[in-house]
Formats: C-alpha cells, structure tokens, sequence
C-alpha cells in the first residue's frame, strides 16, 4: 500500500518517484482524498529536490488524465495551433495572436491563465471587456473555435483539474517558480487541448518566473520535448522579459493597447516584433506560409487592413463581451486618477527589476493578494521608461492609472525603487528574441 508521506519522504531526501507513485499523489489530490497539506509538502519537496524527465512527463500524463481530451474535427486541411507564454510583465501578446492568426486560417483554441505572482494574466485581461464570458464549457469553446476561428477560455472543470487545484496551492505556498511543475501545468493543459501545434513563449529576466538564460532554455526544451513525445509539433522563442512589454501595464490598459496596435492607432516596437514572431511560426507549422518572410508579410497584411480587429470583434461578441471597444477603447474600466511617477535623479536608465511593477499593479488593486481578490481593472501603468532611456530628475518613469491614493502611494515608491539610473549610456542592448528551440 502506497502512504503519501513516504512518498512525499522520497522526494523530499531526492530519489526519483515512480509513474505509479505520481499518479497515486496526483488522483488522491485531485479526488480530495489528499489534503492541500500533503500536496504542499510534496510540492515543496519537488521543488528543492527537482524531477528528473520521466517524472515530469509522468507528471504531465496523470494530469491530463485527471479530466477530458477535447476531440476537435479533423478535417482536411483544417490545423489548431496554440500559443502560450510562461508571463510577464505588459505581455499582452495573445490577445493579438489569437485572432490575428485565425485570419489567416488556422484554429486558434486558447485555454489561458489568471495572473500569478506578479505576472498579468490573460483572463484578467479580457475580463476586462463588459461581458466578456471566459467560463464557457468545452463544447461552447470547439463550437467557437470551429466558426469563429478562434476562442481563448480559462481552463474548465473538465480539463486537467488536478493542475487547476495545485495551481492555486502553487500561488500561495511559494512553488511557482519550480521548473517542473511549470513544465507539467503548462503543457497538461496544452496536451489536453488536443492542437496540432503549439509555439512557446519562454521568457527570461527579472520579469520572469525564470531569471537566467540557462534556466529559461532549460525550461523551453524541457516543455518541447514533452509535446514531441506526445507527437505533436512544437516549437519555442526564447525571449527577454527584462523590461515591460509594450507602453501599457495593467488589464483594460493592455487591452486598449491591443485595439490600438490592431487599429494602427499606436505604436509598440518590441510587442509587435514578439508577436509577429509567435504568429509567424504558427503559421509555418500549420503549413500556411512557406517561411518566416512570408509569413510577417501576410500577417502584417491582416493587421493593416483591420481584418484582425474585425476578427477579435467576432470572438468578443461570441463570448458576450461589448464587441463595441473595438470601435471606441473609452468603453473599458477608466481609472479616476492619473500621476506621473518622477525620476528620482538623472541619467540612464541600466536595469528595471521588472516583476517589481506587477507587483506594483497589484498594489494598485490590478492583481490579487490573495486568490478571492476582486481586480480593479481600470489601474495600473503607462510609457514606461525602457533600458537605455535617458532621463532627467522629475520627468515621468511611468505614468500612473488609479483610483486609491494610499494604494498609489506603495506603487509609486514600488516603480521607483524598481528603476536603476546610472550615469553611463547603456551600449549592449539584449536581444528581445534570444533564440528558437526546436
């Protein structure tokens, strides 16, 4: 008989579990016959000791078995392609990915998250959006799919329920950032989604659940060669979350931006770049475009003719939402307040510790503390100062959206003590793409 504090015992002094010992921990946790205690403990103890690669592939499978497989029409010529990002701060990319690639022919299933740690997360985002219904059952999300081309939900009762709950426990017992418990959430979920394709995300830097390059790469080519042992085409971007992303931070900010970007109303350099990027390799596995040139061209034609906007139009009213914002952004939650956050000296701007502005919009109201939180989703950032940037003494780091003058006071003190303003220019700029890894 299999007792879970032995197995928690095992783990904890560094020897590897059995498939049968995983799949035992991970049934009783789910069926609630484990307590949160143990799955604590054990999660702990997964953390310090780590997993080797059958463990978390093992992981991985009594996960996705823990709840449905969706079954999508195979039809000729049809391809789902999925994209997904280990988060970060200002990283709004889906929410133009999803649509922009269904414009050109691919099926776009999106299951996304809710923010976690200081990282924002996508179902905030569009949450957002008045209306906008991000709990539809399996079947409303393939029928969606299916005729609108896209459709992007937070992860159901059916679906991997297991990572649902170790996710939460995740949040708050200080085990998000573990390698291989990100390998098996991120992908039970993607595996259970059943796409053709999936293109990865992975980001590194102080924004990031992954600081370095090495631990990055190391989580990127864990996560693709899980997909490929389950057969399908996979591939990841290796890109730098050392900076926001983009010039707006928080929900209803960072999806105006998006219409913005999708109405050629405004510019975003880096977030466009990285999008492109993403959608470019969907794409190419989907067998639509023949290269990467190609690919940018005809998705930069879908951006420029409106199409995608249309298209993010379509799957907001299918899902509920006021597909009005995308004619007028004034229909989104509007903070009370606006503050411009002064420089504390002059010089160049060396480093940002990046996570520290989520938290800072967290502080703000726009994320949680802990899981009942209500999110503020009119609050958070705007024009923020990148690495490089000069600054003056007083001038704006960032420009401040709130509606709570004591929760403003923490957040601006966050932002400036997340600046570092040296007197040297910054010459070596960090690729925003560092690598594919395939």
């Amino acid at each position: 008989m299999l007792l879970p504090a032995q197995i928690i015992q095992k783990k904890r002094d560094g020897n590897a579990l059995t498939e049968e010992e995983i799949r035992f921990f991970i049934n009783g946790f789910t069926s609630g016959e484990l307590p949160d205690y143990q799955m604590s403990a054990m999660a702990m103890a997964i953390c310090f000791q780590g997993m080797n690669f059958n463990e978390t592939m093992w992981l991985t499978r009594a996960m996705i078995a823990s709840g449905r497989i969706v079954e999508w029409k195979r039809q000729a010529g049809l391809f789902y392609a999925d994209k997904h990002s280990t988060g970060g701060i200002g990283d709004k990319t889906s929410l133009i990915i999803a649509p922009l690639v269904a414009c050109c022919g691919v099926k776009v299933p999106m299951i996304s998250g809710r923010g976690l740690g200081p990282t924002g997360g996508t179902l905030d985002k569009l949450e957002s959006i008045s209306g906008f219904n991000v709990n539809l059952p399996l079947d409303k999300f393939q029928q969606i799919t299916d005729k609108v081309g896209c459709c992007m939900i937070g992860q159901t009762a059916e679906i991997a329920p297991a990572d649902k709950k170790l996710y939460a426990l995740r949040d708050v017992t200080a085990t998000v950032s573990c390698l291989q418990l990100i390998v098996g959430s991120i992908m039970c979920k993607k595996l259970a989604e059943n796409v053709d394709g999936l293109v990865l995300d992975v980001k590194w830097g102080s924004g990031a659940f992954m600081r370095t390059r090495e631990k990055s790469a190391e989580l990127a080519r864990a996560m693709v060669e899980v997909g490929k042992r389950y057969g399908k085409k996979v591939c990841a971007l290796q890109t730098d979350m050392n900076q926001p992303l983009g010039q707006q931070i928080g929900n209803a900010l960072e999806v105006r931006e998006c219409i913005e970007i999708m109405n050629g109303s405004a510019q975003a350099d880096d977030l466009l770049e990285v999008t492109l990027a993403l959608s470019a390799e969907m794409l190419l596995m989907a067998g639509v475009a023949k290269n990467v040139a190609d690919a940018r061209q005809m998705l930069q034609k879908k951006l420029a003719s409106g199409e995608a906007l249309r298209k993010f139009a379509e799957m907001i009213a299918a899902q509920g939402g006021d597909a009005k914002v995308c004619d007028d952004v004034k229909r989104l939650p509007v903070a009370k307040q606006m503050k411009p956050i002064p420089a504390p000296k002059s010089g160049f701007v060396q480093a940002i510790e990046c996570d520290q502005i989520g938290y800072a919009v967290i502080a703000l109201g726009g994320g949680r503390k802990v899981s009942a939180d209500k999110i503020d989703f009119a609050v958070g950032f705007e024009q923020p100062k990148k690495i490089g940037d000069t600054v003056t003494a007083g001038e704006p780091l960032m420009i401040m959206h709130y509606n709570d003058a004591a929760r403003a006071l923490e957040a601006e003190h966050m932002v400036q003590h997340a600046y570092t303003i040296g007197d040297k220019p910054v010459t070596a700029r960090l690729p925003l793409i560092v690598q594919k890894i395939e």
